[in-house]
């Protein structure tokens, strides 16, 4: 049986946010805006969203700290901070971070008699009339990376260091509206633009290669590597310009989307203690284990997917990866820890050994953790 469930109304042009500033209005009368300390004012797209909200007579209030991998009690705090404020939509302004936090700020302010336990409550746990979750403010949400695609999901995946757990919430909360606007991708460093499309790329790959995908997640899986290896050029050495800006975002917008139809696979499952414990970007750790994965999966398939997003072979792959993300750099022992700790984590983890859409046993999810890593 296949199924496709995309509740997002996305624009994607040259001034998104200007073009449809009257999109806005439909959503409500305050908006919080959640994002975090620095991007946004450099790019340019908090001016530009500002300028929207007063061009609509909409009042607002700015929520500015959210960090990379935001925490639970960043979350609560912008609630808090929502709530006080009168806000009655959330717009998110960011990666994947400020877009994360702001659905799960939209799902707690729904909710101000809640703690934060109901972050991680079963949302059938008294939660009804909304598919897989719980009734949550709007969400307009503005990407100025080219990699989460979380403007087109429905998921938060949130940080409690106390615990060094990061994960995913139960609930879908998927943004109303998305604005998606290549411009903001001219002031990313290259390390930062690197990593955001790898990640853009591990979603492709991963939601392909699922066994939960069907002919309509393919079709967008399919589509956004063929988009994504339109400005893989920028990472063997050319100069990005605005085109490429514009594929990098068009991109990490159809992989969201692909991954809302299957979720993601193994290679995501590991990557998480190594973002947690090591403090490697998401998209260069979840990187790590794409050739380990690709490698075992059926050759045919692996060829299939590494040409549809420009590489010649695994190796070409590991190359590019490796020349614009740069090496994994950590203590020997503690990586070698962490890695044990990942490979533990995902064979205890029936859900997402079996997303893989080929037998995954023990040994094979060994060879998968440690590809990349076996020569250290």
């Amino acid at each position: 049986m296949a199924g496709f469930y995309m509740p997002v109304k996305v624009f994607a042009e040259a001034e998104a946010v200007q073009r449809h500033a009257p999109a806005l209005s439909v959503f409500g009368r305050n908006a919080l805006i959640v994002t975090g300390r620095h991007s946004s004012r450099a790019n340019g797209a908090l001016d530009d969203v500002l300028r929207a909200l007063r061009q609509c007579g909409i009042s607002y209030a700015v929520f500015d700290r959210v960090e990379e991998n935001p925490s639970v009690s960043t979350v609560m705090e912008a609630r808090d901070y929502g709530l006080g404020q009168g806000a009655d939509f959330v717009i998110g302004i960011g990666g994947g971070s400020p877009l994360d936090a702001a659905k799960a700020v939209a799902l707690m302010m729904r909710h101000p008699e809640r703690d934060r336990s109901y972050l991680y409550l079963n949302p059938e746990q008294g939660n009804s009339g909304h598919e897989n979750g719980s009734e949550h403010l709007p969400v307009v949400a503005v990407p100025t990376t080219g990699g989460t695609g979380s403007e087109a999901t429905g998921v938060s995946v949130l940080t409690d260091p106390v615990r060094q757990v990061k994960k995913s919430i139960p609930y879908r909360i998927f943004p109303a509206l998305a604005l998606v606007d290549g411009k903001y991708l001219r002031s990313a460093p290259d390390n930062v633009l690197a990593c955001t499309a790898f990640d853009a790329l591990t979603h492709l790959i991963e939601s392909w290669l699922n066994s939960k995908a069907d002919s309509f997640s393919r079709m967008l899986a399919g589509s956004g590597l063929r988009q994504w290896a339109l400005s893989l050029p920028v990472f063997r050495g050319k100069t990005p310009d605005d085109s490429d800006y514009t594929n990098m975002m068009c991109a990490s917008a159809m992989a969201g989307m692909a991954i809302a139809q299957t979720g993601t696979s193994i290679p995501h499952g590991l990557s998480y203690p190594l973002t947690v414990r090591l403090g490697i970007p998401h998209g260069k750790a979840v990187s790590c284990f794409m050739a380990g994965y690709l490698m075992a999966a059926p050759a045919d398939l692996r060829m299939y997917l590494l040409k549809e997003a420009g590489f010649s072979d695994i190796q070409d792959f590991q190359n590019v990866l490796h020349d614009a993300c740069g090496e994994v750099q950590a203590d020997p022992a503690l990586l070698k820890a962490v890695l044990e700790e990942a490979e533990e984590g995902i064979a205890s983890n029936s859900a997402k050994m079996k997303a893989a859409p080929f037998p995954v046993d023990r040994d094979i999810l060994h060879r998968i953790v440690w590809y990349e890593f076996w020569r250290r």
